[in-house]
């Protein structure tokens, strides 16, 4: 067989009718509703809302949002008919498997580990911040040594001595990852439950920073609303195009990644009661509540702070740090912030390692990763194989790469698997018309090139020091696919 090879549909389909033998059908739409909120929200909003004002685009941050919104809406509309016509896991990695064959299927399969794994990377170091907040702010102890909980690529700014501390190790980034892998290996139903409560904090958090937040914005902060474009050259000496179209573009990759977790939620399709109605609901409801409130969050934010304020003093822990000195009287709102931000976070750690694992599995049943990493748990029908394999990869991330640039990898990854889903909802219309679509996306197929149009904006917006490594990170994927996976294929014969 090619390397095009596709797999056939009537074999998808029967994967997803025989769920008996596979994972529990657990999960309704309201589950798929919250487990896509408790993803989306979480460090794109806290954390790299404050990277992108300072780095790309200052105030305009705000329009960065909406052009990453509307790359994601048309994104979404493709995930939904694909997701409620072939309701298996694995995501766009199932999708192209059907559409463009093994080769494009392993690329995008590969390419999800940056947005998945990597991703839960990112927040597991976003949560090592606000937890050091937690510990000064709230509880009034000492922080975390600087070594123990940063990479050891990062040094910090210099302090009032003039001294300048290296990290070593991200330890609580670690720390959290693995007590979450471990949840996740006990049951996708457990997870959910958790991830219910956490989804009904931070929401909750997020609303009441808008209001009370709002009374406290200072116009000066939003003048002028697009900066003049120049180059913008962080502490740690890599250059941003900041302002102008460029930064606006550069803002919505890097804020991109706020919005990613909607389409996590098609990787638990199997695990969904009625999967052709419910996804279709959990991915575009999960994307349309979030989108509302990261432009009111973001314009709230830019106007507590000048630009300055989040290149320095509150470069860490943005969020708390705008409320504690720009909004008097609301320390007590600061705290509770810190401790739904940790909780918040924890949520999308889960769900970006969920998305994972479920995606390992789908490629181990076909052959291309090691068939171990498709083996359920006697117990908890999980894959506990592919969640430990996950938990040392996230682990590593987690612990020794700078949050910036995990978190800009997950970013353009997560672009490029859009870009492929919008192409396999024009390629599948054309091949497989007779195929039963519980959701048409529409308009097509104008809403899948405007799709693919926006997200490659957003790629070219993030830079060539992005470029290379996703070109390095899928020549590693190559290596790969031509030494086992080709090989190990089953539909090789």
């Amino acid at each position: 067989m090619g390397l095009f090879t596709k797999k056939p549909m009537h074999l998808l389909l029967s994967e997803a009718a025989d769920s008996e033998k596979g994972m529990k059908r657990t999960l309704s739409a309201g589950s798929l509703v919250a487990l896509g909120i408790g993803a989306i929200i979480g460090a794109g909003l806290f954390v790299r809302t404050a990277a992108a004002a300072a780095q790309n685009a200052g105030p305009s941050v705000t329009l960065g949002f909406i052009v990453a919104a509307v790359g994601c809406a048309l994104a979404g509309l493709c995930y939904a008919e694909l997701s409620s016509s072939i309701p298996i896991s694995g995501s766009a990695y199932t999708y192209t498997y059907a559409t463009m064959g093994e080769l494009l299927a392993w690329i995008i399969g590969w390419d999800l580990i940056l947005e998945y794994a990597v991703g839960a990377a990112t927040v597991g170091i976003a949560w090592s911040e606000y937890l050091n907040n937690l510990l000064v702010q709230v509880l009034h102890w000492k922080p975390i040594a600087y070594e123990w909980c940063h990479s050891p690529f990062e040094h910090s700014i210099p302090d009032a001595m003039g001294m300048v501390h290296t990290g070593i190790i991200n330890l609580p980034a670690l720390g959290i990852v693995t007590a979450l892998s471990l949840l996740l290996i006990k049951g996708t139903q457990e997870s959910a439950f958790v991830n219910g409560l956490i989804v009904i904090t931070k929401v909750s958090i997020v609303i009441l920073i808008i209001i009370l937040g709002w009374g406290f914005v200072n116009s000066t902060n939003h003048t002028p609303y697009i900066p003049a474009a120049s180059i913008y050259t962080d502490h740690q000496g890599i250059d941003h195009h900041f302002g102008g179209i460029m930064g606006i573009l550069g803002a919505a990759g890097v804020v991109f990644f706020a919005f990613i977790g909607f389409d996590a939620v098609s990787t638990a399709a199997q695990e969904t009661k009625n999967p052709k109605k419910a996804m279709p609901i959990g991915i575009l409801g999960s994307l349309a509540v979030c989108t509302v409130l990261y432009i009111l969050f973001a314009h709230v934010l830019t106007g507590l702070a000048p630009v300055e304020f989040f290149r320095t003093d509150g470069r860490e822990a943005s969020v708390v740090a705008a409320i504690n000195k720009f909004m008097p009287g609301y320390a007590w709102l600061g705290k509770l912030v810190t401790i739904a931000i940790l909780a918040g976070f924890s949520s999308v750690i889960l769900v970006m390692l969920l998305g994972q694992s479920r995606v390992f599995y789908s490629m181990s049943k076909d052959g291309l990763l090691p068939k171990s990493l498709s083996t359920l748990h006697p117990k908890f029908h999980t894959p506990y194989k592919a969640n430990l394999i996950i938990l040392i990869l996230v682990g590593a991330f987690a612990a020794f790469v700078p949050g910036d640039i995990v978190g800009d990898m997950t970013s353009i990854g997560t672009l490029f698997a859009f870009i492929l889903v919008c192409a396999a909802v024009i390629i599948l219309r054309k091949t497989n018309p007779e195929l039963p679509r519980q959701f048409k996306t529409p308009l097509v197929p104008l809403v899948p090139i405007l799709g693919i149009i926006v997200c490659a904006a957003m790629i070219f917006g993030l830079g060539w020091t992005n470029w290379l490594r996703l070109f390095v990170w899928l020549a590693i994927g190559f290596l790969f696919y031509f030494g086992y996976s080709k090989k190990n294929s089953k539909l090789k014969d």
